[in-house]
């Protein structure tokens, strides 16, 4: 399948309900920079409906991918599937709604190709990893030795706060303040001219 057979003209359409249907195979992945998806066979139904002033386009998606696994990172096949609604309207403004796209008011077809792999990306599990025994035991004896030895870096870089108490340094600092206030006052009696000790006295 071409990239132009993700484009649909609108503007020749009919108001109304219009149905669209593609095959995705491997080369639609080959063709997207980046994609996290592999390889796969996914059956897409797309169910555009025309209005005045917007398309309404309803995607069904069926299929099996081959992405990566995130534990071990070798390849796993996942099956996707879901129904996803998104909105083509016309209009200048700039919006963050993933499920609306505005189009420009020259506009007269739309390219769905990267709506329907960001549908099928989507459709994948939140976590994908293997089944418990079918990763490569090599890459996970590599991530656990990488884990140990992280561990072991940042336990020599902790710091315990159970290992000094601040009541410890308050009652110091309170000593050597009351050390230094009686040191003071020593100094300053032996420092006192006797002739100022005599008028002091008197009082």
């Amino acid at each position: 399948m071409s990239k132009h057979e993700y484009i649909i003209p609108f503007v020749g359409l009919k108001i109304g309900f219009h149905v669209f249907e593609f095959e995705i195979s491997d080369t639609f992945f080959d063709d997207i920079e980046y994609s996290i998806i592999q390889s796969g066979k996914v059956h897409v139904r797309l169910e555009l409906e025309k209005k005045e002033t917007m398309l309404i386009g309803v995607f069904h998606v069926e299929g099996l991918v081959t992405t990566s696994c995130d534990r071990c990172t070798d390849p796993i096949e996942e099956e996707v599937e879901g129904e996803y609604q998104i909105i083509y309207k016309f209009g200048g403004d700039i919006t963050d709604d993933e499920a609306l796209v505005v189009l420009d008011f020259e506009a007269y077809e739309l390219d769905v190709k990267m709506n329907i792999y960001e549908l099928i990306s989507v459709s994948l599990p939140v976590r994908v990893v293997h089944e418990q025994g079918e990763c490569n035991p090599e890459m996970l004896e590599l991530l656990e030795k990488y884990v140990i030895n992280a561990n072991d870096d940042d336990d020599d870089d902790d710091f315990d706060d159970e290992d000094y108490d601040d009541e410890d340094f308050d009652d110091e600092d309170d000593e050597d303040d009351s050390e230094e206030g009686e040191d003071d006052d020593d100094n300053n009696n032996d420092d006192i001219d006797p002739r100022w000790s005599i008028l002091k006295n008197l009082n």
